[in-house]
């Protein structure tokens, strides 16, 4: 079929696409408002309903007769008919004769097995005698060798999680720096944390900042970072399994800190350790422990002074770099904001002001230092008046300055730097230990960029911008401190002088300019974003490898080792993963046949809204878009990771295409079947009709407004087949925008097996136990056959997400049923040579039948329900049989034994029709190229 071009963009286009934005959004709102309020309804009267019964059973089970009439009510509960449960017996009983009746004693053993399986009871059982896990014996010889076990299904899969990604993947993505950093430290996270951000975005980096507590964000935020930062983080459990992640994903991490408090030895000459009491110096010491176990675990470290960077290079990390606390935007905005609303001014002649920032009480051994010296000027000159600002245990001599002395605490840093400024004099003493020399030297910049003159200790990062006399005054022994504070009180213009200087000295060299230059720049350079001309396309689709399920996955698998295959093109996949308890909601990325992948957790099944715009997949979407930079995005089979992850693409103006393989655009119930398993024959679809179906669906209405939003603005629709495109066009898709792109599959590698003479007929069914498969009707159909000249193999398409769904043992039918497990691209010819008929009896008008086109190809015949796009590729009465889509068991049954009647005719069938099938070669060129035309258009 030939399609015309599709419209270019237009202004118009755009404002239309920032009005749908507006209508999906207020429709999710109120679908998740729906939702939030059922949720809320329903917690509450289980609460209710559970404090009820607490109560209740609290008062019987701490009375003497509750316990000796146990017995009694479970006979009183018997007498009348009851379980002690309250369920009925006669119910009960009714319920086990129809399972014995449909599948005798075995359906009766299978149902109890697995509710003890659900139980308490069965899950200890299943501790106790869980499979070992490897183990190691030796040999005759003395060595060792590795027993192992079958790996499990589940096993299998958490290998794929759990592999290594190779470093150079990581050349293919967006340039992001992820710092997990300690938080609650307001100065540690300024000066280190946001300082830092701020300093690599003005490079061109993208920057993540996660609270090293929040576990699944950070997990998260590994998996699209191309470096890590540790800052000032210890080897909590929590720490471990990030450093681990980062270590599968092959990251080379930082750990950053701006104190020595990973060696307790130097730790430990802190003298403001002995003023906290032994519990707190307890606890800080095992901290050292676990701040080094962190630093020892990464590659790389970041000091924040030369002597911090001495200390981890002592630690055992040769890889060390010094970024120096600097000016920020922030100090430098505060400090315009102070110059522009002008200091208070104070009489100088009657107020000399002192001021000195603690912090906190651990700068108590700091300030006895000086303290001496500050009370011998404060008595040699009256005008002095001392302003502590943060927590501070003064020494008692200073208690005869009365309110000489002020102290203010629990100010912001804008409001602290607005104190600060109204100084005539600041000081830094800091103990002459490494620790302190190890400390930056931000009382110096905080007061300087202030013009405010600064007498300090000689600490190591201070002497590095400190000029004795020309920017800064510094002390050491109590008549230093005594004469340099009497000295700047004495001369305005000296402290003016050295003010001024010491503003121009801390602008020349740690404004953010000079340290981004000098600094940052040389250790992290500027992100090299490559920008091959390629074709970028992200597929999404809600299964992926390893947990391939269902005909639409296996074609998402195909088309993405397909389209890696033609020239100049990348792809990479957005799917879900499986719950892994030690994750969480976190995201993870995997490799796969050179594709990189990331999965998200999704909502549950019984949770339909919620998989209609799932927050966190949207929110994870969005940093893989940033991550991989696609040029188009192919929505396959999205249901569960939401519409979200549509309007991200409508945001960043990233052209979408969506292969329709279902009804879930249009209906609430994904295949158009009603509640009594028969299929709706809409094809105009009427919201009343739908809300009829779906009584308790209160959201239909902005289902539809969120579906159709997201169908009328994609660059170009796909269906697998020219029925399900003719749905759509009838439910207003315009009929140039849908195109039939019809899904190839695997062909066979040899000739099928032909049938030997005499051999029972073998038929085959693929489409596992749902009900708009045909399940129970190929049940029903076999079992009541009255011959036994035939052979039925099922298919269990769930065993590879680790879930057992078909059980035959009960099937009352004379001929031979068994079951396998999917067949795989290894098997597949295997399986259709086993076969002589597939059954795809379908309650559904299919998209398509991805299935049925396996069995042509092969020369198996097929019997089919039709219409639908399962029956598009077949003749009836040449190379399968179409039955009607009526629900009747007696329909299948009929066109089964009419094949048992005349065997023969199988014997050397060969479907005349093979050439007119699809191939993926034929999909995945028809696609490329229609991807192409989508960037086209779009640029």
């Amino acid at each position: 079929m030939a399609y015309s071009k599709l419209p270019c963009d237009t202004p118009e286009k755009q404002q239309s696409t920032e009005e749908a934005l507006t209508a999906s959004y207020r429709a999710s709102m109120r679908i998740q408002a729906m939702r939030m309020d059922g949720i809320a309804h329903e917690a509450s009267s289980l609460r209710h309903e559970l404090s009820q019964s607490q109560h209740q059973l609290s008062i019987w089970q701490h009375t003497l007769s509750w316990r000796l009439t146990a017995p009694l009510r479970i006979v009183r509960h018997l007498s009348k008919g009851q379980l002690p449960t309250g369920r009925k017996i006669s119910d009960v009983y009714h319920r086990l004769q129809e399972i014995y009746q449909d599948e005798g004693a075995a359906g009766i053993r299978f149902r109890i097995s697995h509710r003890l399986a659900r139980s308490s009871i069965g899950r200890a059982a299943e501790r106790l005698f869980e499979r070992k896990p490897a183990s190691v014996v030796t040999n005759a010889d003395g060595r060792s060798k590795k027993t192992t076990s079958i790996l499990t299904h589940e096993e299998k899969i958490n290998q794929v999680y759990s592999a290594h990604i190779s470093q150079e993947r990581l050349k293919d993505f967006t340039p992001r720096i992820l710092i997990i950093a300690e938080l609650s430290l307001r100065q540690c996270a300024k000066y280190r944390v946001w300082q830092k951000e701020e300093q690599l975005r003005s490079l061109g980096w993208l920057v993540d900042v996660v609270d090293w507590r929040e576990t699944e964000e950070a997990l998260s935020a590994l998996q699209v970072c191309t470096e890590v930062i540790f800052y000032r983080v210890p080897a909590f459990p929590a720490v471990e399994t990030l450093l681990k992640e980062a270590r599968r994903l092959e990251l080379s991490p930082w750990w950053e800190v701006d104190d020595l408090i990973f060696s307790a030895e130097d730790y430990k000459q802190n003298g403001n350790l002995a003023t906290l009491d032994k519990l707190e110096q307890e606890e800080l010491l095992f901290g050292v422990r676990l701040f080094r176990k962190c630093l020892l675990s990464c590659d790389k470290a970041i000091a924040s002074t030369r002597v911090l960077a001495q200390a981890m290079q002592k630690a055992g990390i040769e890889h060390t770099v010094v970024i120096e606390n600097a000016l920020d935007q922030q100090t430098l905005d505060v400090v315009a904001a102070i110059q522009q609303d002008g200091v208070p001014q104070h009489d100088t002649q009657r107020e000399i002001r002192i001021v000195y920032g603690s912090g906190t009480r651990t700068h108590d051994a700091d300030f006895r230092l000086a303290a001496t010296g500050i009370l011998a000027a404060m008595q040699a000159d009256t005008r002095l008046t001392l302003h502590i600002i943060g927590d501070l245990t003064l020494p008692s001599e200073f208690d005869a300055m009365g309110d000489r002395v002020q102290t203010q605490t629990g100010l912001d840093y804008a409001a602290y730097m607005k104190l600060l400024a109204q100084a005539d004099i600041t000081i830094a003493p800091l103990e002459p230990t490494i620790f302190n020399d190890a400390k930056s030297n931000i009382k110096f910049l905080e007061a300087a960029v202030l013009s405010l003159p600064v007498i300090c200790s000689p600490r190591d990062a201070f002497m590095q911008i400190v000029q004795d006399g020309k920017n800064g005054l510094v002390a050491q022994t109590d008549a230093e401190w005594r004469d340099a504070i009497l000295r700047l009180a004495a001369d305005s213009t000296l402290r003016s002088t050295i003010g001024d200087q010491a503003r121009k000295d801390v602008l020349g060299h740690y404004s953010p300019e000079a340290i981004v230059e000098n600094q940052v720049l040389p250790v992290f350079g500027k992100p090299n974003v490559q920008h091959a001309p390629e074709l970028r396309i992200l597929c999404a689709n809600i299964y992926y490898e390893p947990r391939s399920f269902g005909g639409a996955t296996f074609v998402a698998e195909e088309m993405t080792r397909q389209l890696q295959r033609q020239e100049n093109t990348k792809v990479a996949v957005f799917t879900s993963r499986p719950a892994m308890p030690e994750r969480g909601k976190s995201s993870i990325r995997y490799c796969m046949e050179n594709t990189d992948i990331l999965g998200v957790l999704t909502s549950s099944d019984h949770d339909s809204v919620a998989g209609l715009d799932n927050t966190d997949a949207t929110q994870a979407f969005k940093k893989w878009v940033e991550a991989f930079r696609p040029s188009v995005v192919h929505f396959h089979a999205t249901q569960g990771l939401g519409l979200g992850c549509v309007r991200v693409c409508m945001e960043k103006n990233i052209p979408y295409v969506i292969t329709l393989h279902d009804a879930w655009w249009l209906c609430e119930r994904q295949f158009m079947v009603k509640a009594d398993g028969h299929y709706c024959f809409q094809e105009k679809i009427n919201l009343h009709t739908c809300q009829l179906c779906v009584p308790h669906a209160r959201h239909l209405a902005d289902r539809q407004i969120l579906m159709t939003t997201a169908m009328q603005h994609a660059a170009l629709l796909l269906t697998p087949s020219a029925e399900h495109r003719a749905l759509f066009i009838a439910n207003g898709i315009a009929a140039d925008k849908i195109r039939v792109n019809r899904n190839g599959f695997l062909w066979p590698k040899s000739p099928h097996t032909p049938r030997v003479a005499g051999q029972k007929l073998r038929f085959g069914y693929v489409g596992g136990t749902e009900e708009i498969k045909g399940y129970s009707l190929v049940k029903r159909a076999f079992e009541a056959l009255k011959r036994d000249d035939w052979e039925l193999v099922i298919v269990d398409n769930k065993l590879n997400l680790g879930i057992k769904s078909v059980y035959t043992g009960a099937w009352k039918t004379q001929g031979q049923v068994s079951t396998i497990p999917a067949y795989t691209r290894e098997t597949i010819d295997a399986f259709f040579n086993s076969i002589d008929v597939l059954l795809f009896p379908s309650q559904w008008k299919e998209s398509y039948g991805l299935t049925v086109r396996e069995a042509l190809s092969r020369d198996v015949w097929v019997i089919s329900t039709a219409p639908g796009g399962q029956a598009e590729d077949i003749e009836d009465g040449v190379n399968g049989t179409l039955i009607p889509i009526d629900g009747r068991p007696e329909t299948l049954q009929m066109a089964v034994e009419n094949l048992l009647d005349t065997p023969g005719f199988m014997q050397n069938y060969v479907n005349p029709n093979k050439a007119t099938l699809a191939t993926f070669e034929q999909q995945s060129a028809e696609l490329g190229s229609w991807l192409r035309e989508v960037v086209h258009v779009s640029v």
